[in-house]
């Protein structure tokens, strides 16, 4: 019989003293493990979420970090909005001559280029305007370009993919300007499908539902990002929903006049459908995301913020300095928690097995009378040791993930984030040897 067997037969032979001593190993172990995982895996994929093909945000002046939880995250509540016309500075001519000639505008706009045009090309600028909800879920108005240029994941290189359905339309035939995109936990929360008619509430999940219902034509597959948790709306339809008209001085009512009371009629005989789009001065956008080369993103930071017109952020920056001020203090005070509880843990199993180190005196003098040596006694009790830690360390792994995995619905309804039994970060990879 090898020291191992021994080791095991010893461990064996106190089944309740083994059981508990492992268990407070185990415990331990599954507390610390469940704090770095599910901090690691938050902190990866809220980092990893800052972008999502765009490197820029332009909004209202402001906070940079406001910017991008409202713009990005869709968490924070939008301060203010910037005129359509701002918009219309990303554009090139032909763009801004085509949006002048759809809605109707000062043609001026369209004779020539906009101001950051040079700065966009070979990128993207998405507008988004947000301020109403679909249930809990935030709801997003934007262009069809959303779904065709963002992409997500570690690289940047994922093509958002449909569970149900298609995107967006710029106009469809048979739903107008009113076409309704939903991110797969808001469909799968409100249980909504394909074909169904949602009415989104105006400013907050209580507000009052607007009259213009929106079908939905497509729902997202999973994608791990903010996307999830949102519903995505026409732009055009956003702005044809009552009260998103942006008030006009006497001058530019002079344009707008003409469709406001044509659309007011076709909304007093429900004929939501045949809405005509708003004119140029009555569109307002809450935040651009913008794309640049790696060379122009400084340079159109810089001109914007120096405008003092409008703010643009690098979302990438403003999550890194909240996780740095505000975030890791939290996870480190946990952290030197959990590590002292596991601590703790750690002299239960020493004062456990000196204890019956005591108890098997006779055991340890009776092997010593058939020639064992110190150092084949010492291995054994080493090698038991080392069986509760080994039982404890990937018993309290298995239970920590076993939690996490049971409590992924609940973490995914409240952050969006998707975890499973399988889920770990480089913080748990990192300290887990440690620990056990």
């Amino acid at each position: 019989m090898n020291l191992l067997q021994i080791a095991w037969r010893n461990f064996c032979h106190r089944p309740l003293s083994s059981i508990l001593t492992t268990l407070s190993l185990l415990l331990g172990v599954a507390l610390v493990v469940i704090v770095v995982s599910i901090y690691g895996i938050v902190r990866d994929t809220f980092t990893n979420n800052a972008t999502v093909g765009y490197n820029l945000v332009v909004g209202p002046p402001g906070s940079d970090l406001q910017l991008t939880l409202n713009s990005v995250y869709y968490l924070s509540e939008p301060i203010e909005n910037l005129p359509y016309t701002y918009l219309m500075k990303f554009m090139d001519q032909s763009q801004r001559a085509a949006a002048v000639e759809r809605c109707g505008g000062d043609p001026a706009l369209g004779q020539v280029g906009g101001e950051y045009e040079s700065y966009v090309a070979g990128g993207y600028a998405i507008p988004l305007a947000l301020g109403d909800f679909f249930g809990k879920y935030r709801l997003v108005g934007t262009t069809p370009e959303f779904f065709e240029k963002l992409r997500y994941g570690k690289s940047v290189d994922q093509e958002f993919r449909f569970r149900d359905g298609r995107a967006l339309e710029t106009f469809n035939e048979q739903h107008g300007y009113f076409e309704a995109v939903l991110g797969h936990q808001a469909a799968k929360t409100m249980d909504i499908n394909i074909g169904d008619v949602i009415n989104p509430s105006h400013g907050s999940p209580e507000g009052k539902e607007h009259a213009e219902g929106f079908t939905v034509v497509g729902i997202l597959a999973p994608t791990g990002t903010p996307q999830d948790r949102a519903a995505f709306v026409n732009l055009e339809g956003f702005y044809l929903m009552d009260g998103h008209a942006n008030d006009v001085d006497e001058e530019d009512a002079k344009i707008t006049s003409p469709v406001a009371a044509e659309n007011q009629k076709l909304r007093e005989q429900g004929r939501y459908l045949e809405l005509k789009p708003l004119t140029i001065p009555e569109r307002e956008v809450t935040a651009i995301l913008v794309k640049t080369d790696f060379m122009s993103g400084p340079g159109l930071l810089n001109a914007v913020n120096e405008s003092r017109r409008a703010r643009a952020a690098a979302p990438v920056g403003a999550i890194s300095k909240l996780m740095n001020l505000f975030i890791g203090p939290v996870a480190y005070a946990m952290m030197a928690i959990t590590l002292i509880t596991c601590f703790v843990a750690a002299v239960g199993v020493l004062v456990a097995i000196y204890n019956s180190m005591n108890d098997r005196r006779r055991d340890i003098a009776v092997m010593r009378a058939l020639g064992a040596r110190r150092e084949t006694v010492t291995t054994i009790i080493v090698l038991e040791s080392f069986i509760v830690a080994i039982l404890g360390g990937v018993g309290g792994w298995v239970l920590a993930h076993a939690v996490i995995a049971l409590a992924s619905p609940w973490q995914e309804d409240f952050t969006g984030i998707p975890l499973s039994f399988f889920s770990v970060s480089w913080v748990e990879i990192w300290i887990a040897p440690v620990v056990v």
